[in-house]
């Protein structure tokens, strides 16, 4: 891999992206000397979280793309301008703005919808058979969207989560932290990260970077 497509969902782990895994991302595929660029949708939050209280700041309405933009510096593209021809695969750091943004599965379950051009950009990329992988919470769009090839994925050891995901035709894989799980016939690659609250984050970033190899072995 040379190139990588990052899709992010915010900025802050209850209404947007997990900002360590998707900082630990950055690092994991800079150490492996992976270029990156980083999208997301240039829409409002469903809602806006006090990251200290945990409660919605009713009346309050922020922007997914200018949220998501204090993680990438201001570098950051919309994610109608994802190209996949212009990539060697893709990452979906989590954050419960994967389950409320990019898709309703906070709130519906394995009846839940993916957004639109998410769902079309990860038919794009699996389509072109290049790897795409998803950090904790993330790996259930990849449920969502392709339940129907019972994909082997993982969102770390959590039992009602399972069986909610394996409702998709998904098959559920407990994993620890520091590991991931490889599907190696649709060529996806999860690990858990904050999907254990309790997590360390040298874990978790072990976690990503054996997702980054992994994904690198499958794109060769």
């Amino acid at each position: 891999m040379k190139k990588v497509a990052v899709i992010l969902s915010g900025c802050g782990y209850l209404d947007g992206s997990e900002i360590r895994e998707s900082v630990l991302t950055l690092l994991a595929l800079d150490t492996a000397n992976i270029e990156y660029q980083i999208f997301a949708p240039d829409e409002p939050l469903f809602h806006v979280i006090d990251h200290v209280s945990g409660e919605i700041n009713e009346g309050e309405s922020r922007n997914i793309l200018q949220e998501a933009g204090r993680i990438a510096r201001g570098k950051i593209s919309t994610l109608d301008k994802l190209d996949e021809n212009e990539f060697d695969g893709l990452i979906i750091p989590g954050g419960f703005g994967v389950a409320k943004n990019l898709s309703t599965f906070a709130f519906k379950g394995a009846e839940a919808r993916v957004h639109s051009t998410v769902a079309s950009i990860l038919k794009a990329f699996h389509q072109s058979k290049k790897p795409v992988g998803a950090i904790c919470i993330s790996p259930a769009i990849l449920a969502l969207n392709f339940g129907d090839l019972h994909p082997n994925i993982t969102l770390g050891s959590d039992t009602n989560i399972a069986k909610e995901i394996e409702k998709t035709g998904a098959i559920h894989h407990v994993c620890q932290t520091s590991d991931c799980v490889i599907d190696n016939q649709n060529l996806f690659v999860t690990t858990p990260a904050y999907m254990d609250d309790q997590a360390n984050l040298k874990d978790i970033f072990t976690g990503i970077t054996s997702l980054v190899e992994a994904m690198t072995t499958l794109a060769n």
